[in-house]
């Protein structure tokens, strides 16, 4: 079953992976702490051009992927602005209360979400599974019985979904009636988790039993198919990043969008 879409190699996909994870979990915590509005805006500008133009995938594809987010954005948004505090009402009508304070804050939160998820979609699209494991190991010494375990249980996702739709096919041949109310809702439980259950099971201990003999557990070194390392991508990422907060910082203070500055209410 392929999960997988159609996609061109870009110098993102060339940075190495570990490199990648750190750096995206460092600006994921600095995020956390940045309460200038404008200086975020434009550090979401800036993650938005690295997802739109170097994810290497469709634009049609990203515009998709963006959908959930956005409305992720406006509920964010909308929860805060609606139902905020602050001192200049702009609008009150009943729990509906809408201030100047409460309206910068609400933007606020949904640049925050709006960014997290621009920055994990990026590294998303744009890092392998087996290739991140592999780095994990040789960069940072994961064990490979975990980074192995991992990558196997991500092979069997979509032997797991394909198993589910040939179970529903074949109750629908065999002509199960599908009951409806709680008692149906138990009986596809049932139905479905009980086989999907016992075949996980079998395999999870074939794995196992393949591992064991392998000796994926006592030997510490080990050669690896797919050697990662680090190249001149690596720093153009790292400069990036440094340039996008220096810059996104620069440009706020000299070329605010919102009239205010820390939305922090006190």
């Amino acid at each position: 079953m392929n999960l997988e879409f159609n996609y061109q190699q870009t110098w993102l996909h060339q940075i190495n992976p570990t490199l990648k994870l750190f750096i995206m979990m460092g600006l994921f915590i600095f995020v956390l702490f940045v309460h200038q509005l404008n200086w975020l805006v434009n550090l979401t500008l800036g993650a938005f051009v690295l997802f739109w133009f170097f994810s290497g995938h469709s634009k049609k594809h990203v515009a998709l992927m963006l959908i959930p987010f956005l409305v992720v954005f406006l509920s964010t948004a909308s929860s805060m602005i609606l139902f905020g505090k602050g001192e200049t009402t702009w609008f009150k009508w009943g729990l509906i209360h809408i201030t100047e304070e409460s309206f910068y804050r609400g933007i606020h939160l949904g640049f925050r979400a709006f960014i997290f998820a621009t920055l994990g979609l990026t590294f998303a699209l744009t890092t392998r599974p087996v290739q991140l494991f592999y780095s994990l190991m040789q960069q940072v010494r994961l064990k490979p019985k975990y980074a192995y375990s991992f990558m196997a249980g991500l092979r069997l996702i979509p032997i797991m979904i394909e198993e589910f739709f040939t179970i529903k096919n074949a109750m629908k041949v065999r002509g199960v009636e599908q009951q409806s109310g709680i008692r149906g809702l138990f009986f596809k439980l049932k139905s479905y988790s009980i086989p999907l259950l016992s075949q996980s099971i079998r395999r999870a201990h074939r794995i196992a039993v393949a591992m064991e003999a392998k000796r994926f557990s006592s030997v510490k070194e080990r050669t690896y198919f797919y050697q990662i390392g680090f190249s001149k991508y690596d720093s153009y990422f790292v400069v990036y990043v440094v340039l996008l907060i220096l810059l996104a910082y620069y440009v706020s203070s000299v070329l605010p969008i919102f009239p205010v500055g820390d939305v922090r209410y006190e």
